[in-house]
């Protein structure tokens, strides 16, 4: 039907018909209403176009299976064509469909010129990126639950300075990669290989951001929080670029960027406690969430990539069985994540709980690509990582058992606030929960989930550890100072 509508169209009569069974959409359709009028035209039916000595198939050009009605060798529609010449189109003809090509390529490259200089630096940052690095940095101050209202101060210098720390990293990346910008795809209109900005701008701008971010975390924050901001420039501006063509770990490095900006927030909060569990997790977190969703994405641009030069996993194999693999093994560590979290205290065993529901549609779309290596199925773990993320986040903030101390949270307006919409929120969830009603405790009211009886069996053995640590130490302690007596 499809085929009959074009045909009509393009008034192709060599072609009888087109089986759209393999076009990949009716983006190629001007191209083919371009070479329909030279054919009408006379153009394509000339002696030029029949005895061309270089020539290309319709076929090569455009991915579209032409079905002729007639098996003899030529066409009814046009006598004396043979079969050959209805499927072949001059170099001229080519020559016409590059020129169009570059043409349309340079309208965009020209648009993307003459856009205001706002979003070409905004471009230069990667401002959806440094929004997610914002957000998770904000998470991680939050989860500290410290006196908000008189640390505002340091919360807007510890966002906003890993912000342009962040966007000072994305400069100088894409200053350092423009040769391989070049040749992605999905990278030519990024401001420097369009031209919006020059490249001594972008140096500026990567100057000043990267500067004025390590002045305003050391002015506002602690050394550690400061500390790991700088660092987090050289190690996505450093290593991680210079890694990229050079070896597939290039994306555990990246990780490891990505999960800084939360324990930066939780540094700045608690004064440099870089080392509590608290930050540990939400570092892990971020660092494990990293892995499904940028092996997926490679998977889609695995073809851009191989065009750049770069050494990513889907680059390097056929079928895509190394990278399934990666997918699925980090998505079951990401779902054990809210069972450690549970174990050591962090949180509530309700953290468990839900975590079970939201990993488990995790896990299926992730052993699904492993099933059938697609891009539509990559796609559906990179989509299901947009939403995961702040999820899991959310629930990590609500059940926090940094929010259960009422006295010390009531004394501050703003975690006065905060801690009670949280605890409305898990009154709402016990109501609701069969899990609260039935399993969490006995008919005498004696706890009963298991989760947080393994906890609290967790806890006890970690402070009789700890305990007899502390006993060994005093009595080396005190043995060493009777000896230095004698």
């Amino acid at each position: 039907m499809i085929g009959q509508v074009l045909e009509n169209i393009l008034h192709l009569p060599s072609y009888p018909l087109l089986s759209m069974s393999r076009c990949r959409g009716l983006r190629r359709l001007p191209n083919l209403i371009t070479l329909a009028r030279q054919r009408n035209s006379g153009f394509l039916g000339s002696s030029s176009y029949r005895h061309a000595t270089h020539s290309i198939t319709l076929r090569q050009l455009y991915p579209v299976r032409f079905i002729s009605s007639d098996s003899t060798g030529t066409s009814p529609e046009s006598p004396g064509l043979p079969q050959h010449d209805r499927s072949t189109v001059s170099v001229a003809a080519m020559g016409m469909v590059s020129t169009l090509t570059k043409s349309n390529k340079g309208i965009a490259d020209e648009k993307a010129r003459k856009a205001s200089p706002a979003k070409a630096y905004a471009d230069l940052a990667k401002a959806k990126l440094s929004g997610l690095v914002v957000a998770t940095t904000a998470a991680g101050f939050v989860a500290a639950g410290g006196p908000l209202s008189t640390q505002l101060d340091v919360f807007t210098a510890c966002v906003v300075g890993t912000a342009l720390c962040s966007s000072s990293a994305a400069a100088w990346n894409q200053i350092l990669e423009i040769p391989r910008d070049e040749k992605m795809k999905r990278t030519q209109q990024r401001p420097l290989i369009t031209g919006a900005l020059t490249l001594s701008k972008a140096k500026s701008a990567a100057v000043v951001w990267g500067a004025s971010g390590a002045a305003l975390l050391a002015a506002g924050t602690d050394p550690v929080t400061t500390t790991l901001g700088v660092g987090n420039i050289a190690l996505y501006a450093g290593l991680y670029t210079y890694m990229k063509p050079r070896s597939i770990y290039n994306t555990w490095v990246g990780a490891v960027v990505g999960a800084i900006p939360p324990v930066m927030g939780w540094t700045a909060a608690t004064g440099g406690s870089i080392m509590d569990m608290e930050a540990l997790m939400l570092g892990g977190i971020l660092y494990l969430w990293q892995m499904p969703h940028f092996f997926a994405l490679s998977y889609m641009y695995r073809e851009d990539y191989k065009r750049g030069g770069f050494q990513m996993v889907p680059c390097l194999e056929a079928d895509g069985v190394q990278t399934a693999n990666i997918v699925v093994r980090y998505a079951w560590y990401l779902s054990a994540v809210p069972f450690v979290c549970a174990l050591t205290s962090v949180t509530s065993s309700m953290f468990a709980l839900e975590g079970v529901a939201l990993n488990a549609y995790a896990l299926t779309v992730a052993h699904k690509f492993k099933r059938e290596r697609t891009n539509a199925n990559a796609r559906k773990i990179f989509l299901t990582s947009l939403w995961y993320l702040p999820s899991l986040l959310m629930l990590f903030l609500l059940h926090s058992k940094t929010w259960d101390d009422e006295e010390e949270k009531t004394k501050d307006p703003i975690a006065n606030f905060l801690f009670t919409q949280i605890h409305s929120i898990r009154d709402k969830g016990r109501d609701l929960c069969v899990h609260e009603q039935v399993v969490a405790t006995h008919s005498d009211g004696k706890e009963a989930c298991p989760v947080t009886v393994a906890a609290k069996q967790t806890r006890k053995g970690v402070q009789k550890v700890k305990s007899t640590a502390d006993s060994a130490t005093e009595a080396i302690q005190e043995k060493s100072t009777k000896s230095r007596e004698t």
